[in-house]
């Protein structure tokens, strides 16, 4: 089954993400764009812990991946003048590796967690009096000569991140001051990370590729970096320095994205949404088994943009398509052929 991560288009980090985001990502709240709201709202508490001497309270940062929640921790504890400790929900497997990393930390660092959804029950327990009082409880000695003893912490920042924070539970939702909803990004925002990401890069870049990119990166800051990046491998294997027009439509027919920023999987879906199914209503688990795509892939890195586009809806039933989507694929909603103009301004082909 398709895990969705050998699709370019993937929100999902990749191994070469890890390798080439560093020098992209932005140091402090200035560099970073987008998110404008949540930026304001994080300045505030920010400059009132220093102001107080205190740790910031603990944030909560949710929403599709690929939007910037790594890079917004790295940017609180650079605002704060700290350390970050950076680890996974899963890479936590024993109460006694989260005590471990907990004993590290110093006064006011900041502890990132990815993916906290999936800390598992026991570890949560643990992590329950270390956000709220600072405290790590710890059992010496077993059956009747067992003890509990508590140990002090200083006080730190935990910065936890999740694509699906209804599946957290809500003992540990409560217990983060700060909640921020990480939104799909503008076209214009794109624009502007793309004009940034390529004066680093050392590439030079027209505006109108620059729009280009923007248009078809899905409302996401790493899909529009890596974009960027293999568009400049066409533009230097051309012999050009510069990415115009023709190189970028060019290189992104060659990637498979297209005009509207949806590639064989997203078409995948809608196609079997509107002819395997007659439009939906279809549950999750039926098209993951009629797609080949992996539940999580479609929930976490398809539907969100296919909803964000208004080409799918998600009821109690299942999942439909739009008119918008029937359109997009040039169909009727009887599953013909439409003699108007498709949804996309490029050729589609019904077939992939």
């Amino acid at each position: 089954m398709d895990t969705g991560l050998d699709r370019f288009i993937t929100p999902e980090l990749i191994e070469e993400d890890v390798l080439q985001e560093g020098s992209l990502r932005p140091k402090n709240l200035r560099e970073y764009i987008g998110q404008e709201r949540n930026k304001e709202k994080l300045s505030v508490f920010i400059e009132a812990a220093k102001y107080r001497a205190e740790a910031l309270d603990h944030v909560l940062l949710y929403g599709p991946p690929g939007l910037g929640k790594t890079t917004l921790s790295n940017i609180i504890a650079n605002e704060l003048g700290v350390n970050i400790r950076i680890t996974s929900g899963p890479a936590i497997e024993r109460p006694g590796d989260l005590a471990a990393i907990l004993n590290t930390l110093r006064d006011k660092d900041v502890l990132f967690i990815d993916e906290i959804h999936r800390l598992s029950r026991a570890v949560e327990e643990v992590l329950y009096p270390a956000m709220e009082d600072y405290a790590l409880d710890i059992i010496i000695g077993k059956g009747s000569e067992a003890r509990s003893i508590r140990l002090q912490l200083p006080r730190f920042t935990l910065v936890g991140a999740t694509t699906r924070a209804g599946l957290l539970t809500s003992p540990l939702r409560d217990r983060f001051g700060v909640m921020l909803q990480l939104d799909l990004y503008s076209e214009r925002e794109l624009h502007l990370i793309v004009r940034r990401s390529a004066d680093i890069l050392g590439i030079g870049i027209h505006d109108d590729a620059a729009w280009e990119i923007a248009r078809r990166s899905r409302g996401t800051p790493r899909i529009v970096n890596r974009i960027l990046r293999r568009v400049r491998d066409f533009a230097q294997v051309g012999g050009s320095d510069t990415i115009d027009i023709e190189i970028a439509r060019y290189a992104l027919k060659m990637l498979d994205i297209d005009d509207s920023g949806l590639d064989k999987a997203d078409r995948r879906l809608l196609m079997a949404i509107a002819e395997k199914f007659d439009g939906g209503p279809v549950g999750v688990d039926t098209l993951a088994a009629a797609t080949g795509e992996e539940r999580g892939t479609i929930e976490d890195v398809i539907e969100p943009f296919l909803l964000q586009m208004g080409l799918i809806n998600r009821t109690p039933r299942g999942r439909v398509i739009t008119r918008n989507g029937y359109r997009y694929l040039n169909l009727d909603p009887q599953g013909q052929i439409a003699a108007d103009v498709p949804f996309n301004q490029l050729e589609l082909s019904l077939e992939e």
